[in-house]
């Protein structure tokens, strides 16, 4: 029988840890898993290799296991600054990020940080900077898209001719 395998699969290793991680439920069972191939017999340094984690994560999850039974394995609060949106609030945004900027009465067409960050003051009245409106975009999965400038007076023959895959040196009419 031929051995079944994942299409790209390097990347698709790495997006589903990244799944596990970003579910609650996903890590807390990702946790289990690791503890149960402890309690089989294999070394916290296999299984973190195994479930791709160091060696004294899995050991912090066989502890805290040991101390607190199953529920020693649930996402323990995490310290830091409060979210300066809440749940309802951050849907919201989301939605806007997805309309074109003239619907909110912005000249420009693509949102980028400084035009996020007037938004998020004039609609929300939150301050942040540009550097974390940048982060925010990644959150939403949005990548960086700036138009690149065109030159008005451009010849497109000789443009494609000055492309990269053009010979080094060589004049385009030679």
């Amino acid at each position: 029988m031929k051995r079944i395998q994942i299409e790209d699969n390097e990347f698709m290793q790495e997006a589903i840890q990244q799944e596990i991680l970003r579910n609650e439920d996903s890590r807390y069972d990702h946790r289990l898993h690791g503890v149960l191939l402890v309690s089989k017999g294999m070394s916290c340094y296999q299984t973190g290799a195994f479930l791709g984690h160091d060696s004294t994560t899995v050991q912090r999850w066989v502890h805290d296991f040991n101390k607190s039974g199953f529920s020693g394995l649930f996402d323990k609060e995490r310290p830091g600054r409060p979210a300066s949106l809440d749940k309802r609030q951050w849907e919201k945004l989301g939605r806007d990020l997805r309309k074109q900027p003239k619907i909110f009465g912005y000249t420009q067409n693509l949102w980028d940080g400084k035009l996020l960050a007037h938004h998020l003051q004039s609609h929300y009245r939150i301050e942040v900077g540009v550097r974390q409106c940048q982060r925010i975009f990644h959150k939403f999965g949005f990548r960086r898209r700036k138009p690149r400038p065109v030159i008005a007076q451009a010849d497109p023959s000789v443009q494609k001719a000055f492309k990269k895959t053009s010979k080094v040196g060589k004049k385009h009419n030679e």
